[in-house]
């Protein structure tokens, strides 16, 4: 067979740890991406929780932002509670649920909205009370400094750390990409990611956005 570098053989598999915040849509198009990447390529995701609300801690943001960020600490506490509680395997299926209704439905990122998620997720639905105490912020804090470490605090979410081209691990912000990309789009884009993460001292590709998240 053909593996993702072009050469034949049967590619080894790697696994990519993947940070995110339920409440970025960006982060849930890279996230639906690299769900389709597992098709095409020999990837393992797992899935750990980052905040945007304690990455902005302390900066001056825009009101509606800062009214974002506010209501964002429920998804990411109940995400800790559910691995803590559950084990790390359940964080997958629970951040579709939340961001299928979140960003695809255009649902509030209120109780009764991440209450469904839990109910469809297959996890208990008294797991909503986290998102509503600080019980879990030591944990959640813990967790997002282990993504953010890895790539400076001047990105946000979300985080990607893997194997790289050389087979050194690396990590990386983004990609940040509208639509998402399928098929074989999506596994070359897979590839070239990993092809310009590889590159020792490489930093930033980068230009301005011109279009909103599509989640079709």
């Amino acid at each position: 067979m053909t593996t993702a570098a072009g050469t034949t053989g049967t590619a080894e598999r790697k696994t990519a740890d993947f940070w995110f915040d339920p409440a970025c849509p960006w982060a849930w198009m890279t996230s639906r991406w690299l769900i389709e990447v597992q098709q095409l390529r020999p990837v393992d995701v797992n899935w750990h929780v980052m905040s945007l609300s304690v990455l902005n801690e302390g900066r001056e943001l825009p009101d509606e932002y800062e009214e974002l960020l506010a209501n964002a600490w429920a998804a990411v506490r109940v995400c800790i509670a559910a691995a803590q509680q559950h084990g790390e395997e359940v964080l997958g299926r629970l951040y579709t649920e939340l961001g299928t209704r979140f960003h695809n439905q255009g649902l509030p990122q209120k109780r009764e909205t991440i209450e469904a998620a839990l109910v469809a997720a297959g996890l208990p639905v008294e797991l909503v009370e986290a998102g509503f105490t600080t019980d879990y912020d030591e944990a959640l804090r813990q967790s997002h400094k282990e993504g953010i470490t890895l790539v400076g605090e001047d990105v946000g979410t979300p985080v990607i750390a893997v194997e790289g081209a050389d087979g050194e691990r690396v990590a990386f912000f983004g990609p940040v990409v509208t639509p998402i990309p399928r098929g074989e789009a999506a596994a070359r884009l897979w590839d070239g990611t990993l092809l310009v993460a590889s590159t020792p001292g490489f930093y930033e590709i980068k230009r301005t956005r011109t279009a909103s998240p599509s989640f079709e």
